[in-house]
């Protein structure tokens, strides 16, 4: 344990947009504007998805988990952003460091295998009707949302541990907003070749098979919906999936980019606007994406405020 605490600093200084500091003051407006929002919606579809029993169905239950993770996921980052955009002095606890590496990628990772999992779930709901309740049942739900999490977990655990060992130097300074397993990688000295090459392998199976299988799951379902002889049972169905669709596409496009290129090869601002862009843009917009474009979300979120007032 000796030689381990002298081979990393005591912290770390992220740069972040030190060379652009007439970013900071919009960045910090930004932040405090969208990370109460992103809490609040969240929030809101947990309790309307909890309260409602009309919503106690295996897609609403995995939309409960993708809500908590999505707090959990701006949670934590972006407090910390906020206190070093407020302060000259912009440093972060190697201890500090290590739980936000371990927690940003335990949500990241798990949010991946989830949105797989609500892909197969509208699967069976559109291409196997009769056997959905037999098939996504309570046990079963849970079940496969434990083994999302322990997936996920299993991710993080092992790649972020593999990179808080390797040396540093004494090189203490990250070119970021935060801690994350590519800059990390990238400011270790020394070879780092069989590193960068794991990380590769394992977010092809973590990002690249999860996506594919999305895909596939869309092709079955796209041709399932046009075998429907009803307009509106048609538009119905895409308009269930069609949300879950453009959540797909704000997860998948920038973490492809980002996780499936060597780290050494990351541009210098690539790392700090993905960074902003999970932690603040996509939990922001995720509720209002899922309750814009849902009926039954909607309604129960009327429903519920409508209680509160007639009970006042």
């Amino acid at each position: 344990m000796e030689r381990i605490n002298k081979s990393h600093p005591e912290e770390f200084i992220l740069l972040g947009f030190a060379d652009r500091p007439w970013l900071e003051l919009p960045l910090f407006i930004i932040l405090l504007l969208t990370y109460p929002m992103a809490m609040v919606g969240n929030i809101a579809i947990i309790l309307v998805s909890t309260l409602d029993s009309r919503l106690h169905s295996p897609m609403y239950f995995f939309l409960t988990n993708l809500s908590f993770l999505d707090m959990c996921y701006t949670t934590s980052i972006v407090p910390q952003m906020l206190f070093n955009l407020g302060q000259s002095k912009k440093t972060i606890s190697y201890l500090g460091c290590a739980i936000q590496l371990y927690f940003f990628h335990i949500m990241g990772g798990t949010e991946s295998l989830l949105l797989a999992l609500m892909s197969f779930d509208r699967y069976v709901a559109i291409c196997k009707p009769l056997h959905y309740t037999l098939i996504m049942n309570r046990c079963t739900c849970i079940l496969l949302v434990a083994t999302v999490w322990l997936g996920g977990m299993t991710y993080a655990v092992s790649e972020a541990t593999v990179t808080l060992h390797l040396p540093l130097c004494g090189h203490n300074t990250l070119d970021h907003l935060v801690c994350e397993i590519p800059v990390l990688m990238k400011a270790a000295c020394g070879e780092k070749g069989a590193n960068e090459l794991t990380l590769s392998v394992v977010c092809i199976f973590m990002l690249a098979v999860p996506l594919c299988f999305i895909l596939a799951s869309y092709a079955s379902f796209g041709h399932a919906v046009f075998m429907i002889k009803s307009s509106e049972g048609r538009k119905k169905a895409f308009g269930t999936c069609s949300s879950h669709l453009i959540v797909v596409f704000f997860f998948y496009g920038p973490a492809i980019s980002m996780y499936l290129q060597p780290p050494s090869s990351i541009s210098r601002d690539q790392p700090k606007f993905m960074a902003l862009f999970y932690g603040v843009v996509t939990p922001t917009l995720n509720p209002f994406i899922y309750t814009l474009r849902n009926k039954d979300v909607k309604g129960a979120w009327g429903n519920l405020v409508r209680s509160v007032f007639t009970s006042k």
